[in-house]
């Protein structure tokens, strides 16, 4: 379970935040009771990885919503052809 700490704890009580950090503990930031940021360890040896894998699971839930979305809407279930005319409309729009 995350833990969560505000905005203004942050600010207030930041050596508490360190420590819980310094535990390995990712912290939710909350400002006005939603959440905002994400703190969670990090350190020389393994940012790069840590980024890395923040990013690609960024990418994964931004798939996994257009996927839903398309879902939703109907559009999972167009054909090639329909998909490649909505490609060459939109590409018409763009340039005019």
């Amino acid at each position: 379970m995350a833990q969560f700490v505000s905005w203004c704890e942050l600010r207030s009580q930041s050596a508490d935040v360190w420590r819980s950090l310094a535990q390995e503990k990712d912290l939710v930031v909350t400002s006005n009771g939603q959440p905002v940021a994400i703190l969670a360890t990090a350190s020389a040896a393994t940012l790069e990885a840590t980024l890395s894998a923040l990013r690609q699971s960024r990418a994964q839930s931004a798939v996994a919503a257009m996927q839903q979305r398309a879902r939703a809407t109907g559009t999972n279930r167009l054909t090639a052809v329909e998909v490649n005319a909505e490609i060459s409309a939109a590409r018409r729009g763009r340039s005019g």
